[in-house]
C-alpha cells in the first residue's frame, strides 16, 4: 500500500469512527454534530485531535471515582437557605413567575425575601467594599475567582483574607486552575497558605495527562463568589483584578459591574461555594450553612448556579424564559455574545412582538473568533427590531439583563456555547424596581460610549467579511 493510500484509508477511518460517535450522542444539537462533521471532513487529522480534547463534556469524575457532592445533598441540611417554590406565587409578579420558577429548577434554589443590594460604582469602590467587608468578617469569609491576579485588587483582596486569618477567622479561597494559574504558583498565594488561609483550586491542571485523558482542559470554573459571615455577598462580572486587566492590556479597560448585596441570598451564594469547595477538597461545609436575617423592605432574589454536572442547557433555557418574560423592554450587556438557536430566536421574536430589545456588545474583543460569530447574527437581529450598540470605551465585561423596569439577572455567564455547556457560572436573579433602575442606568452609561450598528452599516459590510463571519458563526456550535 502506497504512503497516499495509506492516508486516505486512515482519513477514511477516523472520519467514519467520530462520525459514528457524534451521532451516538443524544446531547448533540444538529448545528453542533454539522459543524463536528465539517470540521472533520476537512481536517480529519486536526479535527480528530480537536475532537478527542473538547468534544465531550465530561469533567472526569465519575470516571476517576471522585464523589460529587450534589445540591440535594445539602439541601437536605440547607432547606431555610434554598427557600421554597410556593414562595414564587406569593412574592412575585405573575409576568414574571415562569422565569423564577425555571431558575429554581436548575438546583433547587428560589426567592427568598428580605435582600438589598447597592451598584458599584467601579472597579476602586468594589475592591474597597470588599476589603473593608473582609476586614470587618468576625467568622468566615469565602472568595472564588476564576482570574485572580496579584496586581492592586488581587493583592488587596489576598492581604485583607491573610489579616482575617491572622486574627482567628475562617478563611476559605479557591482559584480557578487555568485563570488564576499565575497566583497559584506565586510568592503570595504561599504567603495566604502560611497564614492560615484554606486554599484549593477549582479543576486544577496539575496532572494535566490524566486531564486530558479522562476530562476537557476548557471546562473551568468561571464562577465569581464573595461571602462574608453568611450575610454579605458579591455578585456581578469582576474577576479579582484591575479594570487594566494587565494579562491583556491592549483592550483596557475591562469595563464590569457588581453589586454588593446583604439577605438571605447571601446564604445561597455559600451554598453554591460549598458545593465547589466540596468538589475540590472533599470538605463539607454543612454546618456553616444557615439563612441570613432579612432586611426590613428587602427584595426577592435567588442564586442560580450552571455548569457541566448541572442539567444541560440550562443556563440559555433560563435567558430564553425571561426574554418570553418580557412585555415593555428587555436590555441585555454581554461580551461574548454566541448564541444558541434557542436565545436567537427568543430575542427576534420579543422584538417582533414590540418589545423594545436592546443589546450592548464591545466593539473590539479580546476573542476575534467570538467578534467575527457575533457580528454575524446582527443583520437577522435588527430587521427583527433589535437595537444592537458597540461599546467603545474598553473591553465591555458586564453581563447584565434587565426585563421591564422590574427583573435583573446579573452574574458570570455570557451569553455563548461557554457559558452554556463548559463553564461553571454563577448569576443572582433579582426582583426589584429600584435596582432595576441603577443597572439600566449603568446599561444607559454604556449605550452612551457606544455607536449604534445600523442595518445599513451591516449591508455594506464587504464580502470578505461576511463570508469570513459567516464562515466563522458555521463552527461556532463547537467553539
Amino acid at each position: 500500500m502506497t504512503a497516499t493510500n495509506l492516508i486516505l484509508a486512515l482519513h477514511v477511518v477516523m472520519v467514519i469512527s467520530f462520525t459514528l460517535r457524534i451521532l451516538l450522542r443524544d446531547d448533540f444539537s444538529p448545528p453542533a454534530r454539522l459543524a463536528w462533521f465539517v470540521v472533520l471532513t476537512f481536517l480529519p487529522f486536526v479535527g480528530s485531535v480537536a475532537y478527542f480534547l473538547f468534544g465531550e463534556i465530561n469533567n472526569g469524575e465519575n470516571r476517576l471515582g471522585v464523589p460529587l457532592k450534589t445540591f440535594g445533598h445539602h439541601h437536605q441540611n440547607a432547606r431555610s437557605v434554598t427557600g421554597h417554590p410556593e414562595t414564587i406565587e406569593r412574592v412575585i409578579d405573575p409576568l414574571y413567575q415562569p422565569t423564577f420558577s425555571y431558575a429554581g429548577s436548575i438546583n433547587g434554589y428560589y426567592p427568598v425575601m428580605g435582600n438589598a443590594a447597592a451598584l458599584m460604582a467601579d472597579g476602586l469602590e468594589t475592591r474597597q467594599r470588599l476589603v473593608a467587608d473582609i476586614d470587618a468578617a468576625k467568622e468566615h469569609v469565602h472568595v472564588l475567582y476564576y482570574i485572580w491576579l496579584d496586581d492592586n485588587t488581587g493583592t488587596d483582596i489576598a492581604e485583607a483574607l491573610i489579616r482575617a486569618a491572622q486574627r482567628g477567622v475562617t478563611c476559605r479561597a479557591m482559584a480557578d486552575g487555568l485563570g488564576s494559574r499565575a497566583l497559584i504558583k506565586s510568592a503570595l498565594w504561599r504567603r495566604m497558605k502560611e497564614a492560615g488561609v484554606q486554599v484549593a483550586v477549582a479543576l486544577s491542571l496539575k496532572r494535566l495527562v490524566r486531564t486530558v485523558l479522562t476530562s476537557r482542559i476548557d471546562l473551568r470554573n468561571h464562577r465569581k463568589i464573595t461571602v462574608i459571615d453568611g450575610m454579605i455577598t458579591y455578585c456581578g462580572s469582576r474577576n479579582a483584578a484591575d479594570p487594566e486587566f494587565l494579562v491583556k492590556a491592549k483592550y483596557a479597560p475591562w469595563v464590569d459591574i457588581m453589586l454588593r448585596l446583604e439577605g438571605p441570598v447571601a446564604a445561597q451564594n455559600q451554598l453554591l461555594f460549598s458545593h465547589d469547595w466540596a468538589r475540590g477538597t472533599g470538605e463539607e461545609l454543612d454546618a456553616i450553612l444557615q439563612s441570613a436575617k432579612p432586611a426590613d423592605g428587602g427584595f426577592p432574589a435567588q442564586v442560580t448556579g450552571h455548569g457541566p454536572t448541572e442539567r444541560r442547557a440550562s443556563t440559555p433555557q433560563l435567558f430564553t424564559t425571561a426574554i418570553a418574560c418580557a412585555r415593555n423592554s428587555l436590555t441585555l450587556s454581554t461580551p461574548y455574545f454566541v448564541p444558541d438557536s434557542t436565545v436567537l430566536e427568543a430575542l427576534c421574536s420579543a422584538a417582533f412582538r414590540g418589545v423594545r430589545v436592546t443589546l450592548i456588545f464591545p466593539k473590539v474583543n479580546d476573542s476575534w473568533i467570538v467578534a467575527a460569530a457575533s457580528r454575524s447574527f446582527y443583520k437577522r437581529l435588527i430587521e427583527a427590531g433589535c437595537t444592537i450598540y458597540e461599546f467603545k470605551g474598553g473591553l465591555l465585561h458586564a453581563k447584565t439583563l434587565t426585563i421591564d423596569d422590574m427583573v435583573s439577572l446579573i452574574g458570570s455567564s455570557n451569553l455563548d456555547l461557554r457559558s452554556f455547556d463548559l463553564n461553571y457560572e454563577n448569576n443572582i436573579l433579582m426582583q426589584d424596581e429600584a435596582l432595576t433602575k441603577d443597572i439600566r442606568e449603568r446599561q444607559s452609561d454604556y449605550i452612551a460610549r457606544s455607536e449604534q450598528v445600523t442595518l445599513a452599516e451591516v449591508a455594506q459590510w464587504p464580502y470578505r467579511k461576511r463570508i469570513w463571519y459567516n464562515v466563522i458563526a458555521t463552527i461556532g456550535p463547537i467553539l
